[in-house]
């Protein structure tokens, strides 16, 4: 295990019969208790009871542990959660005991044109997440796990592995031959790389430490660019992408790197703009980006059907997820102090 030491969580409710994680207003990685508490029982009509045995972290979680975004108090925190079916309610069709199954962002949107602007559905965030045992939840908050992925493989798909997919397939339109810059070795930006090498693309991948640099290489990546050292990378990119500029941007800086990723993208390329890094708000260089035809698009995870649709082409491509380490429950203050020293590479994990 890395070495942050044991984490300092406390445990109460000893009368109860299941592990959570919960947070204590008003946040703070200091906050979080592990206590026990009453198991949800047996599910109901539409309901499914799933055993979940892992989580992944993303930024958005941190955001809630850490009290940057307020959280109910004693909310259960962690939007991704991975496990095993164990009673299935009356009127479930789609899923049986034994079924691997992982987690929807957005439980309440199940297909179409998004119909959410807030997380008051999202779990660990507006209603309790997976840092726990055991949850009853209706049937359509799941997909199944892709077939062969382990729990841990499969905690990584809620947040991370969608929002790539949906950037990059649904709303880009992906293709063979385009090309594709991603910033950062975030889990996003990671599964993105992936993604798009697996279909075809060229792949373009900043970072600001060399070492991580050379295992975006060794993954597939054409190009790099180490941001520190050359910050008008946007100039760079757009050579190395034959002058004309990339197809596809993950952006997930936000107003700190928008403008050189309007540089790098080409005239009416596509802009993905998933993350605010350095900052919620900034200035957006607007004349560039109309000059340029291109299309900036803000997007947050996606909907159920695109969920199984990016199964299906994760069990067709045999692309797994790159995970960096895994934590217990227990430790969920150390894997998040993890996570905010920028260390990582790909996704980290927690397993129950």
């Amino acid at each position: 295990m890395l070495g942050f030491g044991q984490s300092s969580l406390l445990t109460e409710g000893k009368g109860s019969a299941m592990k959570a994680v919960k947070i204590e207003s008003p946040g703070g990685l200091d906050r979080l208790r592990v206590v026990t508490v009453a198991d949800p029982g047996s599910p109901g009509p539409g309901e499914i009871r799933v055993r979940i045995h892992a989580c992944s972290l993303n930024f958005h979680d941190y955001g809630v542990v850490s009290g940057r975004m307020p959280a109910a108090n004693g909310r259960i925190p962690m939007s991704d959660g991975a496990g095993v079916v164990e009673a299935v309610g009356a009127g479930v069709g789609e899923f049986r005991e034994g079924d691997h199954v992982v987690s929807c962002f957005f439980p309440q949107w199940s297909d179409g044109a998004p119909p959410v602007a807030d997380f008051s559905g999202t779990p660990g965030d507006g209603i309790d997440g997976f840092a726990c045992e055991t949850v009853v939840r209706p049937a359509s908050a799941f997909t199944k796990a892709p077939k062969g992925y382990s729990h841990s493989e499969a905690a990584t798909l809620t947040t991370a592995g969608l929002t790539a997919w949906r950037a990059l397939v649904v709303n880009g339109g992906l293709k063979a031959g385009d090309s594709v810059l991603v910033l950062g070795t975030g889990g996003v930006s990671i599964f993105a790389l992936q993604l798009a090498i697996a279909m075809g693309a060229q792949v373009i991948a900043t970072s600001s430490s060399d070492e991580k640099l050379a295992r975006l290489r060794e993954m597939g990546a054409a190009h790099t660019i180490n941001y520190r050292t050359e910050p008008e990378w946007g100039a760079r990119v757009t050579e190395w992408a034959g002058g004309r500029g990339v197809d596809h941007v993950i952006e997930v800086g936000g107003p700190g790197t928008l403008p050189q990723s309007i540089k790098a993208c080409r005239i009416g390329g596509h802009i993905s703009l998933i993350g605010v890094l350095t900052g919620a708000s900034g200035e957006v260089p607007t004349a560039a980006l109309m000059a340029r035809q291109q299309r900036l698009q803000g997007l947050i995870v996606g909907s159920r059907t695109m969920q199984t649709e990016f199964v299906r082409a994760l069990e067709v491509s045999g692309v797994r997820p790159l995970i960096d380490c895994s934590f217990p429950l227990a430790q969920i203050a150390d894997a998040f102090r993890y996570e905010e020293s920028g260390a990582h590479f790909g996704k980290i994990v927690l397993t129950i």
